[in-house]
């Protein structure tokens, strides 16, 4: 409410922006608007979950006025760019469902392209490391996000870990003497990225009632596992490639029910298998 009573445009740059990027500088305005869209979403939700009507319809309504405020101000239609292309403002939208659907492919394709500009190394701060590798990934780039993902060359999380680390870091670069906390969750998407843009596993329904099982068969992997304890049971995913063929071991615990749904590099891409609790075996043909 106080930052609406800042905003009667709805658009604020109430924040800190995308904070410690690694070089380029994102637009403030857009990202912190981007929070201030999915905050008044999410409590619009919670309303209505909960019953209070009357708060459902008013932040249902203000998400709606600053998501149209977000793509008037800083959105080129024609051009699928959001403010000046960085990294983090095509992947914030992306990934937070700002962008219009019918040009969510052309500002993908220029997130895609940004990426490959900058040699499939990131080049975000805090809002654009926790996008970017999902944008990519759930928007028919999972090659790319894994490209990323696995870099070992400054900047990466890789890098990192090539100079030993075993644990997140606050800044990207290991020399300096500011911003410079040795155990920082703030960079740590990539975690759970293993098992949404891998292994595919998302909760369909809050809880995992319903899994939806999206994982993506990348080059560079001939096989990935992951498992999740859900509270109805531990959720698995596991993949396994041969040749011109993928083999997925599935498990659905009681009392859920699951969808798998063939990923773009399969022959069957677009359709999908409905689950039901206990374990499954899917033979996926690659194009």
């Amino acid at each position: 409410d106080y930052v609406t009573s800042i905003s009667p445009e709805g658009t604020t740059d109430w924040g800190l922006g995308d904070w410690i990027p690694y070089k380029a500088v994102s637009n403030p305005e857009l990202t912190s608007s981007v929070f201030y869209y999915v905050t008044a979403d999410i409590l619009a939700k919670a309303a209505g979950m909960k019953g209070h009507d009357d708060e459902c319809r008013q932040y249902g309504m203000l998400a709606e006025k600053i998501k149209g405020a977000i793509n008037d101000k800083f959105l080129d239609r024609g051009k699928g760019i959001y403010c000046d292309g960085t990294q983090t403002e095509l992947s914030v939208p992306l990934f937070w469902g700002v962008v219009p659907d019918d040009i969510r492919p052309l500002v993908a394709e220029n997130l895609h392209k940004r990426v490959e500009a900058d040699g499939f190394h990131l080049d975000v701060g805090v809002h654009g490391a926790r996008a970017l590798l999902c944008a990519l990934s759930e928007n028919g780039y999972a090659q790319t996000a894994y490209r990323v993902a696995s870099q070992e060359t400054f900047p990466s999380w890789g890098y990192w870990i090539v100079n030993g680390a075993t644990t997140f870091y606050e800044n990207w670069r290991i020399d300096v003497d500011k911003d410079a906390s040795y155990n920082h969750i703030m960079y740590g998407e990539i975690c759970a990225w293993f098992y949404k843009g891998l292994g595919g596993i998302y909760p369909g329904t809050p809880g995992f009632r319903h899994i939806e099982f999206r994982p993506n068969f990348v080059n560079g992997l001939d096989r990935f596992s992951a498992d999740h304890v859900s509270p109805f049971g531990k959720i698995s995913s596991e993949w396994r490639r041969d040749g011109s063929e993928v083999t997925c071991r599935l498990n659905v615990p009681p009392g859920s029910t699951a969808t798998f749904h063939y990923p773009p590099e399969a022959v069957r891409y677009g359709q999908r298998v409905e689950l039901a609790s206990g374990g499954h075996t899917i033979t996926v043909k690659l194009k």
